[in-house]
């Protein structure tokens, strides 16, 4: 499960000037989906490695380093499979498991290509060869989505500052804001939505209820608010 951080007073008894990475109630199984995804480069390692035994293929610097890269792949798939097991947090700034996946894919494709021009050389008929393509697309998906995970995860945020809050509870939705000092009063409706209402006589509902731990961000964002509130007055 995500572990959405959890907004800590300080001394003071501001909030916490770090964001809350959000996640929606469907992150535990995306992170089962991206989990079985790997099971693509892993057979792929798996076929390499007996097409290399199997011919009895001389140990050239490429194949060594398929071999580095797939134990790293696999010590690497082995971590990750105990984070999601014992819970997740927000994804790392680089996702190596995607890298290294990307590494295989795309030496395996660069190899295949490199036997067939190899026979090619020595006589066979000149065939269009799909495979090398395909890995290397699919090697450029990972690293995609290597250096995009991070980026993705930060999209949705609860920001508790001094000021006020900001909030993006929708991957591709606009950030919504509050200030304290034009905040009138605050109520928690329902499991997860809060209702602000200003000075200026707007009103502002944010829901969280689609997100994982959405009853609990919301009372956090309350509270906070119900606090700056008490102080103010």
């Amino acid at each position: 499960m995500p572990d959405s951080a959890t907004v800590r007073p300080d001394a003071a008894g501001a909030a916490s000037a770090s964001p809350i990475w959000l996640y929606n109630r469907r992150y535990t199984k995306q992170l089962r989906a991206r989990a079985l995804s790997h099971l693509v480069p892993a057979l792929v390692l798996v076929g390499g490695a007996t097409a290399a035994v199997a011919s009895q293929e001389a140990l050239t610097p490429l194949l060594g380093l398929e071999f580095i890269i797939g134990a790293a792949y696999l010590l690497l798939m082995a971590r990750e499979l105990l984070h999601l097991r014992h819970g997740h947090g927000h994804p790392e700034p680089v996702a190596w498991l995607e890298l290294a996946a990307a590494g295989i894919l795309g030496l395996e494709g660069y190899h295949i290509g490199h036997r067939h021009h190899l026979a090619e050389l020595a006589g066979a008929p000149h065939r269009a060869h799909i495979l090398p393509w395909l890995y290397a697309a699919l090697a450029a998906l990972y690293v995609v989505l290597a250096f995009g995970l991070a980026r993705v995860g930060k999209r949705r945020y609860l920001h508790l500052h001094a000021d006020g809050f900001s909030v993006r509870t929708r991957l591709l939705g606009k950030e919504q804001a509050g200030r304290w000092a034009h905040l009138a009063a605050v109520q928690g409706v329902g499991p997860a939505l809060a209702i602000f209402s200003y000075t200026n006589g707007q009103q502002q509902q944010l829901s969280f209820e689609h997100l994982y731990n959405g009853a609990e961000l919301r009372n956090q964002l309350v509270a906070e608010a119900q606090r700056q509130l008490s102080q103010a007055g």
